[in-house]
């Protein structure tokens, strides 16, 4: 089995994620509540911009400790990585 892929950031990675999914949840029961659409679009605008932000964190944290840009190998993972930002 592989070592875990743990870095300091992915706490507060996970934290972002979970408010997102806290906004999901409240998108969900406005749904079902009848809520006004202006109302359940603003929720889900905030769902998305906390998971673009853990995803963002994430990545540049990943680029920032793991690539090293110095061999084509990390070159060629950079540029996987770098086509989510």
């Amino acid at each position: 089995m592989t070592e875990p892929h743990v870095h300091a950031s992915h706490p507060r990675v996970a934290s972002r994620l979970k408010r997102a999914e806290g906004h999901l949840r409240s998108v969900i029961a406005m749904i079902e509540a009848g809520r006004p659409c202006l109302d359940v679009a603003q929720q889900l605008q905030a769902v998305e911009r906390a998971v673009r932000n853990a995803k963002q964190a994430l990545i540049h944290d990943h680029m920032d400790h793991c690539l090293d840009g110095d061999d084509a190998g990390d070159r060629n993972a950079l540029k996987a990585i770098s086509r989510y930002l």
